[in-house]
């Protein structure tokens, strides 16, 4: 077996064995089941970055075989810059998933962990296919474990969020599905990624070809208009639930972008990228202002994370190599910092039960270790130099004002938003006098607690000091793609 089946199946193969353990009683094995689990599923991607080779924009570490002959699917893998540390930061946010339920999740136990390992090994196949129909089933089955995680894990409007979450993705992508049996018909009956990528397809079919993709991937990242159902989710979802949709799930839509949207309808993707810009800078600009006046802290975050997500569209489609890039850093930083966030707000929620900002009030007396988490990684949702958050976006915007000077400004309005919204709740939650007698009582977190977020602030920390590593696998994958791209694939 390949490291790519390794990284996909070992975790999916733990997460059905804890689901053979029955009752709660059993729960204490199964959390270190799930422990040792999430740990081997990271240990086997480590050789993936250890054994990547910067200088080429191939495929890597590829396996293929045969899988539905009938339909010519094959089970094919490979990871490139664009794909390889989308690997390695899902089963990096699954340990600390696991960590952060450790004590929390008290029912269903082993359903809870194994859903989340199933879901990590599902998520981890969508980074590594490439084969069309092969991206499809690992796209689709991630909704099953997340339906379950928000439905029976959830807060009270549990089940009309998990609903809205499943209706809204897995119609956007049934659009997706006509498109690739479109593209096998095209093909001669290929559902081979690199083979569609090469096909001349008239105008007209890129067009149609690059909204049917849009109405998946849009609503996965989430782009506005279709951004409604993301902060219902997460108010309803576990905190384990949010840190994964937010660090992991959005990202299978953007990449999805960089997958099919692109290189497939090239010429369509030019034609239309003032409207991807334009929705791009919506996100920013206007959901930055809706996330101020949020009460709740999970919705701030939520609209946060639309925000953000904003950025790695708009880098996308400027068509140059510093926006690509730094869209790419976006991502990941992004997954560190939005799962770091949501998690430091299920600390509070485990305390206090409550996620509204006026609940709270002088944190800062009471728990002093975890307010200095709390406010490093405020300052890299604000995008403070030195932490995760500023690289990427820094990228896009540099890259955005070389593509026009008033798509760079209007960006870097974001950062502006973006401390304004943080700092206001850091200051109204975590700072000043104690504000009631619940705060008064708050004790300061545990080692385990200690653990999950120090290994967040590492992260954070690392690729805000020193982003090289990240942006050397990326560099030479990004260049053939926009060389790529900038190819016309109209019929000669």
């Amino acid at each position: 077996m390949g490291l790519l089946s390794l990284a996909i199946w070992t975790p999916i193969l733990f997460g059905v064995i804890l689901l053979a353990f029955g009752r709660d009683e059993h729960a204490k094995v199964v959390r270190w089941i799930a422990l040792i689990g999430s740990v081997v599923s990271l240990a086997v991607t480590l050789p993936l970055f250890s054994g990547f080779d910067n200088s080429t924009a191939a495929l890597q570490f590829v396996e293929k075989s045969m899988w539905i002959e009938r339909f010519n699917v094959f089970y094919h893998l490979g990871v490139d810059g664009l794909s390889m540390w989308f690997v390695l930061l899902t089963a990096f946010i699954n340990v600390i998933v696991v960590i952060a339920g450790w004590e929390v999740i008290t029912e269903r136990v082993n359903q809870y962990m194994g859903a989340f390992l199933i879901l990590s090994g599902l998520m981890i196949g969508v980074f590594c296919a490439a084969d069309g129909m092969l991206f499809y089933v690992f796209f689709e089955a991630t909704l099953i474990p997340m339906y379950l995680i928000i439905g029976v894990w959830g807060g009270p409007n549990k089940i009309y969020a998990a609903f809205k979450f499943f209706l809204y993705t897995l119609l956007g992508s049934l659009l997706m599905l006509i498109a690739l049996i479109y593209l096998y018909t095209q093909s001669g009956g290929s559902f081979d990624l690199a083979a569609w990528h090469k096909l001349p397809l008239p105008m007209s079919a890129q067009t149609l070809l690059f909204f049917a993709f849009f109405a998946a991937f849009a609503v996965k990242v989430p782009m506005w208009p279709v951004h409604t159902w993301l902060p219902d989710v997460h108010v309803e979802a576990p905190t384990g639930g949010s840190a994964v949709l937010a660090a992991i799930m959005l990202k299978l839509g953007a990449y999805g972008f960089l997958r099919f949207s692109m290189p497939i309808a090239p010429d369509a993707a030019h034609e239309y990228a003032w409207l991807m810009i334009a929705l791009s800078l919506v996100a920013v600009v206007y959901v930055g202002l809706v996330a101020m006046v949020q009460e709740d802290m999970k919705k701030l975050v939520a609209y946060s994370s639309v925000a953000h997500m904003g950025f790695v569209t708009l880098g996308f489609f400027i068509f140059n190599d510093i926006g690509v890039s730094g869209a790419l850093v976006q991502m990941i930083a992004h997954g560190f910092v939005s799962a770091a966030m949501f998690l430091s707000i299920g600390v509070l929620y485990d305390r206090m039960h409550s996620r509204e900002i006026a609940s709270y009030g002088g944190v800062v007396n009471t728990m002093p270790k975890f307010a200095a988490f709390a406010l490093l990684f405020g300052m890299a949702n604000c995008g403070l130099p030195g932490t995760a958050g500023f690289v990427g976006e820094w990228m896009v915007i540099l890259g955005a004002i070389k593509y026009n000077f008033w798509v760079g400004f209007a960006s870097a309005s974001a950062l502006i938003f973006g401390a304004a919204y943080t700092l206001w709740m850091i200051k109204r939650v975590y700072l000043g006098p104690v504000a009631n007698d619940h705060v008064k009582e708050l004790t300061d977190i545990n080692s385990r607690e200690f653990v999950m977020l120090a290994l967040l602030a590492i992260a954070v920390l690392a690729m805000g000091i020193f982003p090289k590593p990240f942006t050397d696998v990326m560099d030479v994958s990004v260049a053939e793609l926009l060389k790529h791209v900038a190819i016309s694939k109209l019929p000669q």
